[in-house]
């Protein structure tokens, strides 16, 4: 059992789930419009797990915590970021679809709920091409640099939802988790710094 769980290919089955329902549905002719909210979301949510799992590392081992499962996940971390990019895929392409126009396309452009979602979308390609072990050889300190990317690529995930949606809360209650734990991450950088500086 414990073989099959960590598989890589048991994995990117749990993380395929939530596509499934919604390619049956659009197989059967449903409205793209309707399966817009949920693959954004998706793709929101396994970004922010991504994002969240080196900064919940840390505070569990500050609280003395099991980090089994946190070091479980972080081995997965580069498929996380590229199903969250696939989901962002499927919720562009839900969009185009959904639109049909591009006329009506550009002239939603301008609005900050649309831009944003292009620009976020715009950043994750280059994250999602370069999540593999061949350009992290190739691009050495310049990849994990390129890859701090994602932090750009959330904020304008975050302004797109709260515009889209009109309503803030939903956005929040995904963000801000990984807002608090990005805090307490720099807080704990910011100790260790300043025990080194004084230490020498």
């Amino acid at each position: 059992m414990k073989k099959i769980l960590n598989h890589p290919w048991f994995f990117w089955l749990i993380l395929a789930l939530p596509s499934i329902p919604m390619t049956l549905a659009l197989s059967q002719g449903s409205d793209p419009e309707g399966l817009l909210h949920p693959s954004g979301e998706f793709s929101a949510r396994l970004m922010i797990i991504a994002m969240m799992l080196t900064p919940l590392l840390l505070l569990c081992r500050n609280m003395n915590w099991k980090t089994g499962w946190v070091l479980w996940l972080l081995k997965r971390r580069r498929a996380l970021g590229v199903a969250a990019f696939c989901y962002a895929l499927l919720h562009t392409l839900l969009y185009i679809l959904d639109m049909w126009s591009l006329q009506d396309m550009l002239a939603e452009l301008p609005t900050p709920g649309i831009w944003t979602g292009w620009l976020a979308f715009a950043i994750f390609i280059p994250l999602a091409l370069t999540s593999n072990s061949i350009s992290v050889a190739a691009l050495g300190n310049r990849w994990k640099v390129l890859q701090r990317g994602v932090y750009l690529a959330a904020l304008f995930t975050l302004v797109h939802w709260i515009f889209v949606h009109n309503n803030p809360g939903p956005a929040l209650v995904h963000f801000v988790p990984l807002a608090v734990l990005e805090i307490y991450r720099i807080v704990q950088f910011a100790k260790h710094r300043n025990a080194e500086t004084l230490s020498t």
